[in-house]
């Protein structure tokens, strides 16, 4: 094969890997795995839909965001309180609301009874939300360090507050005992299996809608927003718009992975969605490449998997594999699993075209 032929071949390789993905995860994973490690692959899942979010916005948009954990709770907070009342039952107040409080029910609870107000809000309250915190961040020009930091206050605040609420959100402990998934026992593995295919499918469609929007005019400015700032607004774009849809993005993912991970999981905790659960996120991004496409999902899943394996073998000392683990992606492999496997790849061409006597094409 000529390099020109590798060269038309490359555009659909991103295509053809998410392809990839689908298969192992809606075919061959749910025929080889038990109940519960599917759940846990499902928790993974979730995990890596709020990573790929995370890869739009860092990795093609240079904004390093620390507290994705916001976005991760209010889906996930959202789709629990729906499960807490649908369990309840109609007229009824959720269990811990009579153990913890007087029996009375806020009145922002009230329109989660509705599956279809539940679903509007997963996807409308992160973005309203995200759009009114990067429009104030990004028309300040707040960018780098700063904005990371600015990011990750917003998620010790949050969970801050779902502790200090314990009469309205169950404070520490959060929301759990789940029995029904809009009209499905969760308790029965059918449907805990449907349940997790749907998980796995909303990770693809957002890698698809992220495929998309890198080959789009959009993801150009994006690149070129994280790059050239200045030299964008030269060209009559404002980068602040630019990285304000990216953000809003970003923060929509998160939100759908954490509302299936409530059911999933059967608990959303403030411990889900602290600073400590958007740093973990991050990691899984930096391990599996935040400049590519399935780089920050595969990162997700394989810290998910680790996170689970050495809890298991070492109950008291698997936080520090992580944090070695993530020491070593930083200062050996900065750019993630991806940048090896890229840098494989292009050796490959470049020997097997010397061997047939062509130079390699650059690429672009």
């Amino acid at each position: 094969m000529s390099s020109n032929a590798i060269t038309k071949v490359k555009p659909w390789l991103p295509l053809l890997s998410i392809a990839l993905l689908a298969v192992l995860l809606l075919a061959v994973a749910p025929a080889v795995l038990s109940t519960f490690r599917l759940s846990n692959l499902g928790k993974y899942c979730c995990w890596a839909i709020a990573a790929v979010g995370i890869g739009l916005a860092w990795g093609r948009g240079g904004m390093l965001v620390m507290g994705q954990g916001v976005f991760f709770g209010i889906g996930g907070y959202a789709m629990a309180m729906h499960l807490k009342l649908d369990a309840a039952g109609p007229g009824n107040v959720p269990d811990f609301m009579q153990l913890y409080g007087d029996g009375t029910m806020p009145w922002w609870w009230g329109p989660f009874r509705s599956p279809v107000v539940t679903l509007i809000a997963i996807i409308v309250l992160p973005a309203v939300v995200s759009a009114i915190l990067g429009y104030a961040i990004f028309k300040r020009r707040v960018k780098g360090a700063y904005f990371a930091i600015l990011t990750q206050a917003l998620a010790v605040a949050f969970a801050t507050l779902l502790i200090a609420t314990i009469k309205q959100t169950g404070g520490f402990n959060g929301l759990n005992n789940f029995t029904m998934f809009f009209g499905y026992n969760l308790y029965d593995p059918v449907n805990k299996q449907l349940i997790y295919m749907i998980t796995a499918g909303l990770l693809i469609a957002c890698l698809l809608v992220v495929w998309q929007l890198n080959r789009s005019r959009f993801g150009e400015l994006l690149v070129a927003t994280r790059d050239q700032e200045e030299r964008v607004r030269f060209l009559g774009y404002d980068p602040a718009n630019v990285k304000l849809f990216a953000f809003v993005v970003a923060a929509v993912m998160a939100s759908i992975g954490g509302a299936m991970f409530a059911p999933v999981a059967g608990i959303i905790s403030p411990s889900d969605v602290d600073a400590t659960a958007s740093i973990l996120l991050i990691a899984g991004v930096a391990l599996g490449g935040r400049a590519s496409l399935l780089g920050p999902a595969i990162g997700a899943l394989a810290v998910g998997y680790g996170q689970s394996s050495l809890s298991e073998q070492f109950p008291n000392q698997w936080s520090y594999f992580q944090g070695l683990l993530f020491i070593v992606v930083i200062l050996l492999i900065p750019g993630g699993l991806a940048s090896v496997l890229k840098r494989f790849r292009k050796d490959l061409v470049r020997q097997t075209s010397e061997l047939r006597g062509i130079a390699p094409k650059e690429e672009v």
